[in-house]
């Protein structure tokens, strides 16, 4: 059974930095995929950024260039680096495990943490 326990969200004025972690219990298998996603009030849910066991990264377009994913395997955690933080990065984030077998997808979900950014 995996399970995902997030970290590091807050308040922090526009033009400022979080960093979110993700501690995954369970056995983390290499073609896993971890992923950030958000959830604005009244939107759906977005992917942030992603990462495989490998390090390849994938950044959604309003966080490219400002958000780094990471991962250090030896800790199973993995982080989310946001600089220049803007109101409109507001939100829910959830870290995901991503685990795909030849028949099904099967998606993991941590409870979430707030992201509040003031302008």
């Amino acid at each position: 059974q995996v399970q995902l326990v997030e970290s590091g969200g807050g308040l922090v004025q526009a033009g400022g930095s979080l960093r979110l972690s993700c501690a995954v219990s369970g056995t983390i298998f290499g073609g896993d995929v971890m992923g950030w996603y958000r959830q604005a009030p009244g939107k759906q849910r977005d992917l942030v950024a992603s990462i495989t066991t490998g390090g390849s990264t994938n950044y959604g377009d309003p966080v490219k260039g400002r958000f780094t994913i990471s991962r250090d395997n030896a800790k199973n955690t993995v982080y989310l680096q946001m600089n220049s933080l803007k109101p409109e990065d507001t939100g829910v984030y959830s870290c995901s495990l991503t685990r795909r077998t030849f028949t099904n997808e099967y998606r993991y979900w941590g409870q979430g943490t707030q992201v509040t950014v003031s302008s």
